[in-house]
């Protein structure tokens, strides 16, 4: 198989480089000064195709790769010159050849773009579709993996240059704004035109030059001629073949886009595990809003209280049955305002079976646990956000959005634990949440900015916990003896979070601005539970006790002001700042109150070099305050699971941390070069950290703050190293790394059954994960295609260390004028040191696809899962005691699909 890849990829090479010749010069104006961005290509004046194009690089130098003995007209084009062209032969020999540009005539960016496939204009880098597509691609997120710096996930979330993209628009309109997925997944290639990159991205033209955004990244996509003042999309509908059981897909696909409205609808249904959006995706669903109080240096998140229910593996569970609709629009009835919004609706059915080794340290009292775990999830999961948007001129800008969330989650779980038998339970829950957001920007003078944000979040959970159990899982809670243990807790989380900011930005010179700011977020939560065990003969044990219940209200206030000036010098922008905080909190539980207020100064550093004009290094430093919420203080027990229980401490604080980071980043258009690499570095002192009783398999927990001496540590770096070259090709090489020093307190357990009293000790665990990974791929417009893919990760947890091999394989062909073939490969082989775990598993799939050019249908035979792969693995760490878990995760099994698609 080595041989056979390893001969392959000669003969592509071979056939690449065969009889090509070094074709380069320098690109200058006419006083002999070299252009730095200018386009340059060459035309072969017998195919009319254009064979090779560069970008020059600082100096104005090109290089071209050309075949000899051939006619070529060459081009060249550069903002504010008249177009350079020349008609040349290339001779057997490397050829040099200097190009001189005449001051001509403004050009706009269409001309300038038309036929280069990459360009360069201000922060933007416009990619021309058609110029790296070979046929098979489908969906936007196949185009983008072929863009050089460009990179999308398994799960379609898109990286630029290392940096993520954080909206997706079409012809300058949110599209599902808060998630790319949607985007990657489901925007037909056939429709692309160019894909603008944009870089320093902020939406708000007031602020532009003020903040500081060489993080922020989107991309707009603009359509084909064909595809605007039309509607446009696919229906595609499939059926299994050759199962026992019914398998189909539904997926029908429709856009509209003009200068007035753009509406957007999907929908898929299917039972073959293909999910445009899954449950984890949801929770993680944004809607696009903006961090506001990220220089605030304070950090007071809202925690999920959600079950787990469907944040498993889903996307690869044993059966998955999935409904899928969502429609977005946008709609401006004047060239100021604007409307839009999208609304989702998600339904899953999905079955899991998970086995799992849990490795608990050997020092008495705990034990090994092997365990299968049966579930059914049933899920329906709702987004709907509304958003406007006013801007009459350069000085005005209004905006508000609003974000609906809610859905309706049912699991039922069976478990065969080889400790504690069979385990059945329940987790039931129908969160709801509605975040309104309000900004309102306005440019006083050429020097004066003011800026007013507001951000309210209004969120309700109610999630119902039962488990049913051979024994009593702890003796601390006063559950009635009987044949099995029924428990149950109901909770009820009430959450109302109020953020107001505003800023004032003064230019002082025309590289230089102070920025002073004033805030406040408020929250208020409510906190009820309630445990109750159902006994023997259908009667509830109502279990009033204090311990057993939670009746908490919890009041947060953050009143700060802060100062930040930023300025430019040479290559260096500097932005020191400080912000003063008073900070109040109240808890009120049984029956007393307890209150706390102090002040705390937070300062921060933002530090850019910028090299070159696509050369920086970045240093950022922040002094923060973590708060916890009401979860963490109501002193009620709460289970998390059935073998764990936590109860919380009111009198916990804040803890501090700080944060450095170190970021380096390189793009050269000359060669398609790109790399970044980063470095973090975090210490959090006085840290809310676990203090737990572990015995047996089980787990009561509570939460304390760690003394300044025992400081949790992380440190993480990452470096990747990309280019395409030769204009076929893309390569990479990247590696990550992650140390943590974890302090937590071990509770040992005593005679009797008061944890209070129980010896302790403060443990430390450490852990450390690298990773190494290097790709290659081939883009011919008509010779098969190939990418190469190796990553080797090793997690080592002081306890044990995970060792894993994961090579891929892709292939794809366009051939005959109608026929693709697309196919993917991935093996995985996981071991550990101790040798107790070694197992392999690969996924192969593949699909031919025929559609003869210009017709509106398409036929597809596609095939997932073809070595039927039973299981796929994984591992995980605890912090407390170093417990690792080894689970193998049942899939789909093998699936043939006959489907016809056709094109609008």
């Amino acid at each position: 198989m080595k041989s056979i890849l390893f001969l392959l990829f000669l003969f592509l090479t071979s056939v690449s480089f065969a009889q090509n010749i070094r074709f380069e010069g320098t690109v200058k104006d006419s006083t002999g000064l070299g252009l730095e961005m200018a386009n340059v290509m060459a035309v072969n004046t017998e195919t009319k195709a254009m064979d090779a194009y560069a970008i020059t690089n600082e100096k104005g130098k090109f290089i071209l790769n050309l075949r000899a003995n051939t006619t070529y007209q060459i081009k060249s084009s550069y903002i504010g010159f008249q177009t350079f062209e020349k008609t040349i032969k290339t001779t057997p020999e490397n050829m040099n050849f200097d190009i001189k540009m005449e001051q001509g005539v403004q050009l706009n960016d269409v001309e300038v773009v038309y036929e280069m496939p990459v360009s360069i204009s201000g922060d933007t880098i416009i990619y021309n579709s058609d110029s790296f597509t070979n046929g098979t691609e489908r969906k936007l997120e196949d185009v983008l993996k072929k863009l050089p710096g460009v990179e999308v996930d398994s799960e379609g979330q898109i990286t630029v240059e290392g940096k993520s993209v954080q909206k997706v628009m079409v012809e300058g309109k949110d599209f599902f704004d808060g998630d790319t997925k949607i985007a990657t997944k489901n925007i037909p290639a056939n429709a692309l035109d160019k894909i603008q990159v944009l870089r320093n991205y902020n939406e708000v033209s007031n602020l532009r030059g003020l903040e500081n955004n060489e993080e922020n990244v989107a991309i707009n996509i603009k359509l084909k001629e064909g595809k605007k003042n039309f509607w446009f999309g696919d229906m595609t509908a499939g059926i299994g073949v050759g199962h026992e059981e019914s398998r189909y897909l539904v997926n029908p696909k429709l856009f509209y886009y003009n200068p007035k409205i753009s509406i957007n609808v999907i929908s898929n249904f299917n039972n073959i595990g293909e999910q445009p959006l899954t449950t984890r995706d949801y929770f993680k669903f944004t809607g696009g809003f903006r961090n506001m109080m990220r220089k605030g240096g304070s950090n007071f998140n809202i925690s999920s209280n959600d079950l787990g229910i469907g944040n498993l593996n889903n996307n690869q569970a044993a059966n998955i049955d999935t409904k899928f609709g969502a429609a977005n629009f946008s709609y401006n009835p004047s060239k100021a305002l604007t409307f839009s919004g999208f609304g989702i609706v998600l339904g899953n059915k999905t079955n899991t079976r998970n086995l799992s080794i849990t490795d608990r340290p050997n020092d008495g009292n705990l034990l090994d646990e092997t365990r299968e775990d049966l579930s059914d999830q049933t899920t329906t999961q709702t987004l709907l956000k509304l958003s406007s948007s006013y801007v009459p001129s350069d000085k005005l800008h209004v905006d508000y959005d609003a974000l609906l969330k809610f859905s309706d989650q049912n699991e039922n779980q069976s478990s065969m634990s080889n400790v504690l038998g069979n385990i059945y339970t329940n987790k039931k829950q129908n969160p709801f949440s509605i975040n309104q957001n309000f900004n309102y920007y306005y440019t006083l003078n050429e020097k004066s900015v003011l800026a007013f944000e507001t951000q309210h979040l209004f969120q309700e959970e109610d999630p119902f916990y039962n488990a049913i159990l051979a024994n009593n899982p702890f003796p601390i809670i006063d559950f009635q003896a009987q044949s099995q243990y029924n428990i149950n807790q109901d909770r009820f989380v009430k959450t109302n979070k109020l953020d107001v900011k505003g800023d004032y930005y003064y230019m002082v010179t025309p590289k230089s601005n102070i920025n002073l700011t004033i805030g406040n977020t408020y929250s208020y939560q409510n906190f009820d539970s309630h445990i109750f065990q159902i006994l023997d003969n259908g009667s509830i044990n109502d279990m009033n006790e204090a311990q057993n219940n939670n009746r908490v209200n919890y009041a947060f206030n953050d009143v700060f002001a802060g100062l930040h000036y930023k300025f430019i010098t040479g290559k260096f922008t500097f932005n020191p700042g400080f912000s003063v905080h008073n900070y109040s909190t109240k808890d009120t539980q049984l029956g007393t109150s307890n209150a706390m207020s102090f002040n705390r100064f937070l300062p921060g550093v933002y530090a850019l070099y910028q090299i070159k004009k696509s050369e920086t290094l970045t240093y950022n430093f922040s002094l923060q305050n973590n708060f916890t919420d009401i979860t963490k203080l109501a002193e009620g027990y709460v289970f998390s699971s059935y073998n764990s229980l936590f109860n919380g401490n009111r009198y916990l604080e804040n803890s501090l941390s700080q944060n450095h980071s170190l970021r380096y980043f390189k793009y050269n258009m000359f060669n398609f070069e790109n790399i970044f690499g980063y470095l973090n570095y975090t210490k959090q002192v006085d840290a809310i950290k676990s203090k737990a009783l572990l015995n047996n398999v089980f787990q009561t927990s509570s939460s304390v703050n760690l003394p300044s001496n025992f400081a949790d540590e992380s440190i993480s770096g990452a470096f990747n190293y990309g280019r395409s070259f030769a204009r076929y090709y893309k390569a990479s090489v990247g590696l990550s790394m992650n140390w943590g020093k974890f302090n937590n307190i071990r509770v040992f357990p005593d005679a009797d059954t008061d944890p209070n009293n129980n010896p302790t000790e403060i443990q430390a665990t450490e852990s450390f994960t690298q990773n190494y990974n290097v790709k290659f791929s081939t883009n011919y417009k008509t010779l098969p295609n190939l990418s190469l893919g190796y990553t080797y990760t090793i997690n080592d947890n002081f306890t044990d260390t995970f060792y894993t091999d994961s090579p891929a394989l892709g292939l794809e062909y366009y051939f005959l004028d109608a026929f693709s073939f697309v196919s993917d490969y991935t093996f995985n082989h996981n071991r550990n040191k101790s040798k107790s775990v070694d197992n392999e598993y690969d996924f192969l799939s593949a699909s031919l696809i025929y559609q003869k050019k210009d017709s509106k249908w398409e036929y597809k035979l596609l095939g997932t899962n073809i070595l039927d792969t039973k299981s796929l693995n994984n591992n995980s760490f605890n912090q407390i005691a170093g417990i690792s878990n080894f689970s193998s995760y049942f899939v789909q099994p093998r699936y043939i699909i006959l489907s016809l698609k056709y094109n609008l």
